[in-house]
């Protein structure tokens, strides 16, 4: 116990974190952590970012603050890693933060003011296009990072045009381009040219996604949540099937329906 205490009082805390680090990726380290690089470390990071959502999403915050953790490790390797490269350090990239966090908000650390978030957000992106020298918006439009969930994207590409006054006036107008866009999507499945369903089915999605931004809807947030609930009720349409004594492949559609609604109608699925 008196070497995990000892641990404790010497590591435990921001500041020595990377120590930490130095010691597993030393010769006399963890083989594992030596052997890992900034490419072997990429899946890594997106997956602990994915499991911070799913903590604040259950709303757990011994879940949140393990997570939090995980993702920081991340942080923390590859900074560890850049360190030995000699490019740079973990005080550079917190360095660089603190400058950056006080740049992009003058309305708070300087004299100009912000009355409302919008104006706190037109700020925030005026001193990141100077910062980024973004000239256009197109070149904002292009450092959105390619890796980004689909649907982010895009939502994030339509808030960058619409910044720049292009965008639609209203959501009727959006649901009008929806049955535009369905309609050629069902034509290029009559036509039967692959490439054509792919561009007019992204152009639907895309269309979606631009309806769902005028009801402040995340369109990632949405369909997670959709897909959740299908699991839910088909779960519990699988339940029903299993305790009738048969299987879901020789039951015929109308009945498997007919479960669907029941486990629909449920009162205590919350939605």
């Amino acid at each position: 116990m008196g070497n995990v205490d000892s641990h404790r009082d010497k590591y435990y805390n921001v500041s020595n974190l990377q120590a930490l680090f130095r010691v597993l990726r030393s010769e006399k380290g963890c083989p594992w952590d030596r052997a890992q690089t900034h490419e072997s470390l990429k899946s890594n990071l997106i997956e602990e970012a994915y499991e911070v959502l799913e903590a604040l999403e259950a709303e757990d915050d011994a879940l949140l603050k393990e997570e939090l953790g995980d993702l920081l490790l991340q942080i923390l390797f590859h900074s560890t890693i850049a360190e030995e490269e000699g490019r740079f350090t973990l005080g550079d990239v917190m360095q660089g933060l603190g400058e950056k966090i006080v740049y992009r908000h003058p309305h708070v650390f300087e004299d100009t003011v912000a009355k409302s978030e919008g104006e706190a957000e037109a700020s925030w992106e005026g001193r990141k296009n100077r910062e980024k020298n973004n000239e256009t918006a197109t070149e904002s439009m292009k450092r959105i990072p390619k890796h980004l969930p689909a649907l982010m994207r895009a939502d994030k590409i339509q808030r960058k045009a619409r910044r720049v006054g292009f965008d639609w006036d209203d959501h009727p107008d959006v649901v009008k381009k929806i049955h535009e866009e369905l309609g050629e999507l069902l034509e290029a499945k009559e036509e039967g040219n692959p490439e054509k369903i792919r561009e007019e089915g992204g152009d639907l999605l895309f269309s979606v996604v631009n309806l769902l931004r005028f009801f402040d809807v995340e369109p990632e947030e949405a369909l997670n949540f959709t897909s959740n609930k299908f699991i839910r009720r088909f779960e519990e349409v699988e339940r029903s099937v299993l305790n009738e004594g048969t299987s879901m492949e020789t039951m015929g559609l109308s009945e498997l329906d007919r479960l669907w609604d029941r486990a629909k109608n449920k009162k205590n699925e919350i939605f």
